[in-house]
């Protein structure tokens, strides 16, 4: 059964003694079919109030059909251990083992901060800022050096564009302002470092589009790095060729949820999570500035 509005459910004081074991990389060189989730943690970023902080890696999605790897399933076998197992044995399929919501969600090839929550009180508060558009999300992004776009360092940005999702396919495109069925997609970003054919690029997005930080980079000749789904170039070209089976989608983009600051339900207070981005190529060449 669920538990109630507590601070946090049986089993949590072990999760923030966790470290993450699992680097971007490797998740996304395993078919993820084949990942043991027995031998991945996750880091946990903040612990507070109902509210879990998590480093998500990229590769791994956020949510899942029931048998598929996800963060959902991983923190669920976390949290609620046997409980988890004995609740699938008997077919409960909302919320078993115990209340876990998921109010955010992060693409799977995305890394980064992902809030989930440990109690109702805690989803239902998280969701409405959600909705209402109060909590600020930051990324990073190394984007593909634009022939055609030049921005100045440290110069600040808006992108403003229509899209739409493409029915029936799972990517989003640009429409010509205006048009049926399109809507608003609004950011705001700053070049923070250039170099070697690569920029690092802050973005906050100010809506939610499916894709909208991707799209709207590759709309301007500047493909986020190892998003071959809008026409970036791959990450690591050591990991096979295009022609390896694997699925676009599963491969880690170098787009990371940097910041995310939200309300404490609790204190009223501002509340910001932060996760480094994962080591080693393209981030550590922007070291300097990160």
């Amino acid at each position: 059964g669920a538990p109630g509005n507590g601070p946090e459910p049986p089993g949590m004081p072990a999760l923030a003694a966790y470290e993450q074991s699992v680097s971007p990389e490797s998740v996304a060189k395993v078919p993820l079919a084949g990942l043991s989730l027995a031998a991945m943690t996750l880091q946990v970023l903040h612990n507070s109030g109902g509210v879990l902080g998590l480093a998500k890696p990229a590769g791994l999605p956020t949510q899942a059909p029931p048998g598929i790897p996800s963060v959902e399933l991983l923190v669920r076998q976390q949290l609620f251990g046997e409980g988890l197992a004995t609740d699938q044995a008997a077919g409960q399929r909302r919320h078993p083992g115990g209340f876990l919501g998921v109010p955010h969600r992060l693409d799977r090839a995305v890394s980064g901060v992902l809030l989930l929550a440990t109690t109702p009180r805690a989803a239902r508060q998280l969701s409405r800022q959600f909705e209402r558009r109060l909590i600020q999300k930051i990324y990073l992004a190394v984007v593909e050096n634009s022939a055609t776009v030049q921005v100045a360092t440290d110069a600040s940005f808006q992108w403003r564009d229509t899209l739409r999702k493409v029915p029936d396919e799972p990517r989003s495109e640009v429409l010509a302002a205006g048009s049926d069925g399109g809507r608003e997609a609004l950011t705001s970003g700053r070049l923070l470092a250039t170099g070697a054919g690569m920029s690092l690029l802050k973005l906050e997005p100010h809506t939610g589009r499916m894709h909208q930080l991707r799209i709207q980079a590759a709309a301007r000749a500047m493909p986020v790095l190892g998003d071959r789904l809008y026409g970036g170039p791959r990450l690591d070209v050591e990991t096979g060729t295009d022609s390896d089976g694997h699925d676009p989608r599963e491969e880690p983009i170098a787009l990371h949820a940097w910041r995310i600051t939200f309300t404490d339900s609790e204190t009223g207070l501002a509340t910001e999570v932060v996760c480094p981005p994962p080591a080693g190529p393209p981030w550590d060449a922007f070291a300097a500035v990160l």
